[in-house]
């Protein structure tokens, strides 16, 4: 499973850690994933998504059916 959501295209970041000594090394800034159940009114179906924190957000304040009109044709979702 890839850690991107799929209603915003959020995907992990990469960046260094910084030591007391200021050496550095390579990591990733993961994103705020849930795999989340929704019921698709329009529809008349349940769908899972893996769902970013942000997305989550953006579903309560447009509604399910908007958000996903906008992933799929952002082309984050293949619906």
């Amino acid at each position: 499973m890839s850690k991107i959501c799929q209603i915003t295209g959020k995907k992990a970041q990469s960046g260094n850690n910084v030591a007391h000594s200021n050496v550095r090394t390579k990591r990733k800034f993961n994103v705020n994933l849930f795999t989340k159940k929704f019921y698709w009114v329009e529809q008349n179906c349940w769908i899972n998504l893996n769902i970013s924190a942000a997305g989550l957000r953006l579903v309560n304040k447009i509604g399910l059916d908007a958000a996903i009109k906008s992933a799929v044709e952002k082309g984050y979702l293949n619906a």
